[in-house]
């Protein structure tokens, strides 16, 4: 027996275990639905009905033998269902969350969000030894996709109908026509939105990434709107001449370098009467908070990957990571850069918090 080994306890030793195992099997099955979305099959599945593995293979244009294996690691997963004789479907409810992305609840597209990020691990190496991380740039366009494909179902389900409305003032002047930024747009979709919903409004997203500009042009090109434009710009480049009547910053100021400086420019940019809205993740005001939520282990480890790397991209970052923006954060830095008025909404979201700032 090892010196170690006489203070240990076998049951802690057997729960770590299960703990590190589960984690194991859960990336490799990550993979699988990773997969599945990537290739197409959920979406073969969906409305199809029982059918076996030559037939999916069939409708999708993939090799039997590899769609069987993969069938038999998603039925024993839990996320296809079997119906025996070599039969699987997709229940209802395993297809909105795997097929559907009209669907709030869709969330196959997360996982083409974070499994590129796993493949880069040189960055990560280097980041951990330097302390310097990678813009969104490098980041890379598939998971610039996944990352609007995770958020964008609930945000189309709620932004214009839920959480507009319950603005103090906003969807009459959008009605009679504003003047909207969008910092941070990322891919567009949540301007797009709200352009679409009111068409007397003039949108402008601003966003640095030159893969989030080109993403977001794209998906403009699809609607055929004419009030929308995009900017390659930062926030601090907003002229300081209070014509903005509403400003949105959805999951975006944890991921600047210098969130204050944008915090300020936007204090420049908004009407005295205009209104903000931030959207960012849900944390809690300390570490011990956090690591009693669920998904903490999940959020400070798409900071490592993802949010720390973005913060930390320029010398001097902020580096606030995934969870360092919660309200007391918010509320400190909103009330810095010349903000008075600051509401919390729930709109259900677990993942985000909703503030509506006001001068």
């Amino acid at each position: 027996m090892k010196v170690n080994d006489r203070h240990t306890d076998p049951a802690k030793i057997e729960e770590v275990s299960e703990r590190v195992i589960g984690y194991l099997s859960g990336l490799t099955i990550s993979a699988m639905i990773y997969l599945g979305d990537q290739l197409g099959l959920y979406r073969a599945l969906r409305d199809a009905g029982p059918v076996t593995s030559q037939q999916l293979a069939a409708t999708s244009g993939l090799h039997e033998r590899w769609v069987r294996e993969w069938l038999h690691a998603q039925a024993g997963a839990g996320l296809v269902h079997y119906r025996g004789n070599g039969c699987y479907e997709l229940t209802p409810e395993q297809a909105v969350i795997l097929a559907d992305e009209d669907h709030p609840a869709f969330a196959a597209g997360g996982f083409s969000l974070v499994v590129p990020l796993v493949q880069l691990w040189d960055r990560m190496h280097t980041a951990f030894k330097t302390g310097r991380g990678v813009p969104y740039n490098a980041l890379g366009r598939e998971h610039a996709e996944g990352e609007a494909r995770f958020s964008g179902p609930w945000m189309r389900a709620n932004l214009v109908p839920t959480i507009l409305p319950a603005l103090e003032g906003v969807v009459p002047k959008l009605e009679r026509g504003a003047k909207v930024a969008d910092i941070g747009c990322g891919s567009g979709r949540a301007l797009l939105e709200m352009a679409k919903a009111y068409p007397q409004s003039e949108f402008h997203g601003y966003d640095s990434a030159e893969l989030a500009i080109s993403f977001a042009e794209e998906n403009l090109d699809k609607t055929g709107l004419s009030n929308v434009r995009f900017h390659r710009a930062v926030a601090q480049t907003l002229a300081p001449d209070t014509s903005y009547d509403f400003i949105l910053t959805w999951d975006c100021l944890h991921d600047m370098t210098n969130p204050l400086a944008a915090m300020r420019a936007i204090r420049g940019a908004i009407k005295p009467d205009g209104t903000w809205l931030i959207v960012d993740i849900n944390g809690k005001p300390t570490p011990e908070e956090n690591y009693a939520q669920p998904l903490a282990g999940f959020l400070y480890s798409v900071s490592v990957l993802d949010c720390l790397s973005c913060s930390t991209s320029e010398e001097g970052g902020a580096a606030l990571g995934t969870l360092g923006f919660p309200e007391p954060v918010a509320r400190r830095m909103a009330a810095e850069a010349g903000f008075q008025r600051f509401t919390v909404h729930d709109f259900g979201n677990p993942l985000n918090a909703f503030y509506e700032v006001r001068l």
